[in-house]
C-alpha cells in the first residue's frame, strides 16, 4: 500500500504547480490577445485604404444590398460599421455632428460617403454616419445607414 505521502501532496508542492499552470494559461491569453491585436491592425489598415473597386462594382453592390432590404420591407439599411479609428478624429466630430465631419473619413467609409454622393443623393437616397457604441463611454465603432423612407 502506498504511503500516506505518496496519497496526500505536499501543500507546497501542489502551489507550484497551480502557480505554474496559472502562469501557462496568462501565457496563453498574451499570445491571443497579440494575435489578435495584429488581425486588428491588418483590417484597419486594408480598411483605411481604397477597396480597389470598380464604380460599378460599389454601385451593383450597393444596389444589392437596397434591394435585399427593400424585399425585407425596410426603410432604411446600415451598409457598413468600422472602428473610428478610421477617421482622423476617432469618430469625435461625428459622435459630435459637427459640420464637416465628413472631412475626418478615410478609406472605405470616405469611399462609401463619395458614391453616396454621387449616385444615391440624387436619386433620393438619405445617408446617416453614427456611432453605435461606447465601449468604456468612448465613442467605439460607427455605423453608416442608407435610408429611403420618410
Amino acid at each position: 500500500m502506498a504511503g500516506l505521502d505518496d496519497l496526500i501532496p505536499n501543500a507546497t508542492q501542489i502551489r507550484k504547480e497551480a502557480a505554474l499552470k496559472e502562469a501557462e494559461k496568462a501565457e496563453e491569453y498574451v499570445r491571443l490577445a497579440a494575435a489578435a491585436e495584429a488581425e486588428k491592425r491588418a483590417l484597419i489598415e486594408r480598411l483605411s485604404k481604397p477597396s480597389g473597386k470598380t464604380e460599378d462594382e460599389k454601385i451593383k453592390l450597393a444596389s444589392t444590398i437596397i434591394q435585399r432590404a427593400v424585399r425585407n420591407g425596410l426603410t432604411e439599411v446600415q451598409v457598413y460599421r468600422f472602428p473610428n479609428t478610421l477617421c482622423t478624429d476617432k469618430g469625435r466630430a461625428i459622435n459630435q455632428m459637427e459640420a464637416g465631419w465628413e472631412k475626418t473619413l478615410t478609406g472605405i467609409p470616405k469611399e462609401i460617403l463619395e458614391l453616396w454622393t454621387e449616385y444615391l443623393k440624387p436619386r433620393g437616397y438619405r445617408i446617416g454616419y453614427q456611432v453605435i457604441d461606447f465601449p468604456g463611454g468612448m465613442p467605439g465603432d460607427i455605423g453608416i445607414t442608407i435610408s429611403w423612407g420618410d
